[in-house]
């Protein structure tokens, strides 16, 4: 399994386990390894722990945009699966320095691999939804900066 696949899914379940706990991150980052390997951790992920700590830093922001695009949704009713994975598809795909072309890809596949067949059409809609807005707010920015 590629690195970069392997730390996405190690992430979804520390956040998982953080969120479910609402403890700091690293004693979920150390918990998650304690269960898994008793006498020796592997090295520490960078990038699971990069969308993790971009994910909680900006829980709030990330938490806003979700519930606005997720119509008829709050965030507590949606499957705490489902939930995550939409924090960390957010995070990887509009906060990263260079977003990709397709936002959902990752996040779709985490929903295949831990969600249910339902759940990638709602992840793939508000991943989507998030993304054309802020493509249609960083355009109208531009716009203003070009006018202005």
């Amino acid at each position: 399994m590629p690195a970069r696949r392997r730390s996405r899914q190690r992430a979804l379940q520390i956040l998982f386990l953080w969120d479910a706990r609402r403890q700091p991150l690293d004693e979920a980052i150390n918990s998650y390894f304690d269960t898994l390997y008793a006498e020796e951790h592997p090295e520490r992920d960078d990038f699971a722990v990069s969308l993790l700590e971009g994910a909680i830093a900006h829980i709030e922001e990330v938490d806003g945009l979700i519930t606005r695009h997720a119509e008829h949704w709050r965030m507590e009713r949606m499957p705490a699966v489902d939930r995550n994975i939409l924090r960390l598809g957010f995070t990887n795909c509009c906060m990263a320095p260079r977003p990709p072309r397709s936002p959902s890809t990752k996040a779709l596949e985490l929903t295949r691999k831990f969600s249910g067949e339902e759940s990638v059409q709602f992840v793939n809609g508000v991943l989507d939804a998030i993304h054309r807005s802020q493509l249609a707010g960083a355009a109208d920015a531009k716009a203003d900066g070009e006018s202005g």
